[in-house]
């Protein structure tokens, strides 16, 4: 078996720990958002805009180096419930991750509110305004954010199973390279 079957890619890797922070750190500052009512709310925004667009551009980069690239299998002995709960978690991720910034980027599209990436960069809108839509589209991303963070934590719990308990090398896979 060669090192990249055992190992996830270089760039795969450096993918999945640059994401992990940006999805811990968008979590946290959209929880804020939601429990803010102060100036800072506004400044929080600022941020989770263009922290978010970056996040669907490395998910896209992401899904590409997955698609290009092998990897490692999972252990040949690990039950078939698992095996499946995995892939489908996975591609679950994928599609939030995708999805959520879209949603995100619609949502103010919808509420008429430009998203400025900062050094006159500024997004197209991709619904024109209209309040019912804003209101479906927060809805619809507030309980995708749920749906992430019950996801992450289910994909750490995972994480910490195959590294600690199973010790078979899954976790390994993704914590180091060849």
């Amino acid at each position: 078996m060669s090192e990249l079957r055992k190992h996830f890619a270089p760039l795969a890797r450096w993918l999945h720990w640059s994401m992990a922070l940006g999805l811990l750190a968008m979590l946290f500052i959209g929880a804020g958002m939601v429990a803010s009512v102060s100036t800072r709310h506004e400044q929080l925004i600022q941020l989770h805009k263009p922290l978010g667009i970056a996040l669907l551009a490395l998910a896209v980069v992401r899904l590409g180096v997955r698609f290009a690239t092998r990897q490692p299998p999972l252990p040949a002995d690990l039950p078939r419930v698992q095996a499946l709960a995995a892939k489908v978690s996975h591609w679950l991720l994928y599609g939030l991750m995708l999805s959520l910034p879209l949603l995100g980027w619609a949502m103010l599209s919808a509420a008429g509110n430009p998203i400025d990436l900062g050094a006159g960069l500024r997004l197209p809108p991709l619904l024109n305004p209209d309040a019912a839509t804003f209101a479906l589209l927060r809805r619809a991303h507030g309980y995708l954010a749920y749906l992430l963070f019950l996801t992450v934590l289910a994909h750490l719990a995972a994480a910490l199973y195959h590294g600690l308990i199973r010790r078979d090398g899954v976790l390994r896979s993704m914590t180091r390279g060849g």
